[in-house]
């Protein structure tokens, strides 16, 4: 028996869900529990801000595609592919690519919520563009845009100005 590979199945937008339960209903009707192993709809977990408050939300990753960690054989290729929903597996023509490790190790790591290094009142200095090696306090952080927005001292009087995370750091 050949070993368990990831693959990536397009779908029809918005049926992922859908997707998803029918094929788990056929790995339990047809027994294929240890040839189609896991059936994942690939999500992260994001914060928003809507007003004052904070919300973790979560949304998908890949909308339209699922992730299926199977044996490929004629049998699983075949329940896979005629499942209402799916438009066909990743690759070309009909030859399904599976995925290397490295890439479903990121796409399973995508469900932590990406918090941001940055709090209210930090001193960051800028490390690129206009304003490289300006110092100023953070007054706000976006985590859902993945902005700041800090405070600096210009012409005597405090400005302030939205820059993205990878452009400061911590003093």
């Amino acid at each position: 028996m050949s070993e368990a590979r990831w693959y990536v199945v397009h779908t029809y937008s918005g049926y992922e869900n859908k997707v998803k339960l029918d094929i788990e209903k056929t790995i339990e009707n047809r027994n294929l529990r240890d040839q189609i192993l896991e059936v994942v709809i690939p999500m992260e977990s994001v914060e928003e801000e809507k007003g004052d408050s904070k919300k973790v939300v979560t949304r998908k990753l890949l909308p339209a595609y699922i992730l299926i960690h199977m044996v490929m054989n004629d049998d699983t290729w075949y329940v896979v592919r005629n499942t209402r929903g799916v438009t066909g597996f990743v690759g070309p023509g009909s030859k399904p690519v599976p995925l290397s490790d490295e890439d479903v190790e990121k796409m399973m790591s995508m469900n932590a919520v990406q918090e941001s290094p940055f709090k209210i009142g930090d001193s960051v200095i800028v490390t690129d563009g206009v304003w490289e090696d300006t110092v100023g306090v953070v007054q706000s952080v976006n985590d859902s845009r993945r902005i700041v927005t800090i405070n600096v001292n210009m012409f005597g009087r405090e400005t302030p100005f939205e820059i993205d995370f990878a452009s400061v750091k911590k003093v």
